[in-house]
């Protein structure tokens, strides 16, 4: 039976996720998803293809969304020293009580004109010197109508596009072991920041049939179109095409080397010419998720690989 493995939210574009034992699901993916940015004093977002620090803090939204944490990912070394900045300076966390009703401001996502609500002063003095470059925290307004492309029509905050990216643990083992007949180091998860993990388990009484157990087959996620998951329901959007964040080590927030990208272009090519791991998905149902629901394909297309 294919299941729910993990559930990872991102509250903050580009940062560390934090992993969830239940969630509801929005329309705009998992609570707290993608609901706050990092800009640069233009506007413009930014993300760890030119910030690869991001990765290093480790945002907190209390349940009711009303205030964010900022904190180092790293916990704290055996002396008690707090991870240090971008030009050395040692640094605790920062809690900010969110607002909704500050002044809005222009901000650009890959060149889409959006708004977004600016959260005060002391957030973004923290993000810039952690970043080493001036920066301003900004959270989607409640007003927020993004529509996002692909296959089914949805919505989301500042994802890159659809509300969520899922993947299965037997398409993420099937490319370690290409990158072990490449001589490549294995590769963590969190290099590819999905929002919903699923794995094939058991049933009960340890039979399982084909369509029950999708998820055992490498990149059967490609042909799904239509899922339940808890009570919600999720309809595909497209592929989820791969960048270089998949060359950022997570726990590092530096940038490494070619790879997963080199491996994966050997066989994870699209017809549109983009090399792709994963897929995205727009949520048609919301609904409560949670780690160990049973993920169930309604409906079944043709891969577009």
């Amino acid at each position: 039976m294919a299941t729910v493995a993990e559930l990872i939210t991102y509250p903050v574009k580009g940062c560390a996720g934090t992993s969830l034992s239940s969630t509801e699901l929005t329309p705009a993916g998992l609570a707290h998803d993608r609901v706050f940015m990092v800009v640069g004093v233009d506007g413009v977002y930014r993300s760890q293809r030119r910030d690869p620090r991001l990765a290093l803090i480790r945002p907190t939204v209390c349940a009711d969304g009303r205030t964010l944490t900022l904190a180092p990912a790293t916990a704290a070394g055996p002396s008690g020293e707090a991870q240090a900045g971008a030009r050395g300076e040692v640094y605790g966390e920062v809690c900010v009580a969110v607002t909704t009703t500050a002044p809005r401001r222009d901000v650009d996502l890959f060149g889409t004109a959006y708004q977004g609500i600016d959260q005060g002063d002391e957030a973004a003095a923290w993000l810039s010197d952690f970043l080493g470059v001036p920066s301003r925290l900004v959270r989607v307004p409640p007003e927020h109508d993004r529509k996002t492309d692909g296959m089914t029509p949805g919505t989301s905050g500042y994802a890159d596009s659809s509300a969520v990216h899922l993947l299965t643990r037997a398409s993420f083992a099937l490319l370690g072991t290409r990158l072990a007949e490449q001589g490549a180091d294995p590769l963590p998860l969190d290099r590819f920041r999905p929002n919903i993990v699923v794995d094939s388990t058991p049933g009960e009484d340890g039979a399982e049939n084909a369509a029950e157990d999708w998820a055992a087959e490498p990149h059967a996620e490609d042909r799904i179109r239509r899922a339940t998951v808890g009570s919600a329901e999720l309809g595909y959007t497209k592929l989820a095409g791969r960048c270089a964040v998949t060359l950022v080590d997570q726990e590092a927030g530096a940038r490494g080397g070619p790879e997963p990208l080199r491996t994966l272009a050997t066989y994870r090519r699209a017809s549109s010419g983009s090399v792709v791991f994963g897929v995205k998905f727009s949520v048609t149902r919301p609904g409560t998720l949670s780690v160990g629901d049973e993920v169930a394909v309604a409906e079944w297309g043709v891969t577009e690989m």
